[in-house]
């Protein structure tokens, strides 16, 4: 039986990779086709992903395999880091460069709710360990700091799903990732609205979530102008990469 092709993007803090899996039906090998360094960009006291860099260095990955393996190839998936998002505005747009992890603004930020809403609350409807890098905290920054973009945002995307979007125009958040932001309750498989309620964070901002598997449809038209993988299908994979691996 012929092998079919199936790319994964692997993004991790520091650097990101390309691969091609190869499935006959009985067995899967991979193949490196792209491997690159990134990292978070200081810039006016603040720290950045350079995400059109990522893109960029996707595109590459991406042509690398329409190059060695042509038709044979048949859907694209991203997993990434987890906690860090982008978010997208009215007409299809990003914006501004999602922040780090690291970045400095999430300072404070986690006693601080815990002064608003009672420890054993927020573990109740979320189920994850406190720190003040979760996702949370760096939505609670942006309140504190009162960032127009939290007031004119219409869609929140995890990293990975991000990246799904340039891909399809889809906007969706996969299970897994949606786990690690501290916003998501667990129980009900869904984003922990009553908590946000009480933080006034927004509720309205977070587009359907997906589970691993779901495919989310064929690339852009410009993307598969871009990179040739005509006919090709977005699969959303465990997005959280520690869950992929």
């Amino acid at each position: 039986m012929s092998e079919n092709v199936y790319l994964a993007v692997d993004l991790g803090a520091s650097g990101g990779r390309v691969f091609a899996g190869l499935f006959d039906g009985q067995s899967l090998r991979l193949d490196e086709l792209h491997r690159f360094e990134h990292a978070a960009i200081p810039a006016a006291g603040s720290l950045y992903w350079d995400v059109l860099a990522l893109w960029r260095e996707i595109l590459n990955g991406l042509r690398a395999g329409r190059a060695k393996y042509g038709a044979r190839v048949r859907s694209v998936g991203v997993d990434a880091w987890g906690v860090d998002f982008g978010l997208l505005g009215r007409g299809d747009t990003l914006l501004g460069n999602p922040h780090s992890y690291r970045d400095p603004r999430t300072q404070g930020v986690m006693q601080r709710t815990l002064e608003r809403v009672d420890r054993q609350q927020i573990y109740s409807a979320t189920g994850v360990q406190f720190m003040p890098i979760n996702t949370l905290y760096q939505v609670m920054a942006m309140r504190e700091r009162q960032s127009p973009l939290l007031d004119v945002s219409r869609a929140f995307v995890m990293i990975p799903d991000l990246f799904h979007w340039l891909l399809t125009g889809e906007q969706c958040n996969e299970f897994t990732n949606a786990t690690t932001t501290q916003m998501f309750d667990p129980t009900r498989r869904g984003w922990a609205t009553d908590l946000l309620s009480r933080l006034e964070l927004p509720t309205d901002i977070f587009p359907r979530l997906v589970e691993p598997g779901t495919k989310l449809g064929r690339l852009r038209p410009s993307v598969a102008e871009e990179t040739g993988l005509s006919g090709v299908t977005v699969t959303v994979p465990a997005t959280h990469d520690t869950a992929s691996a």
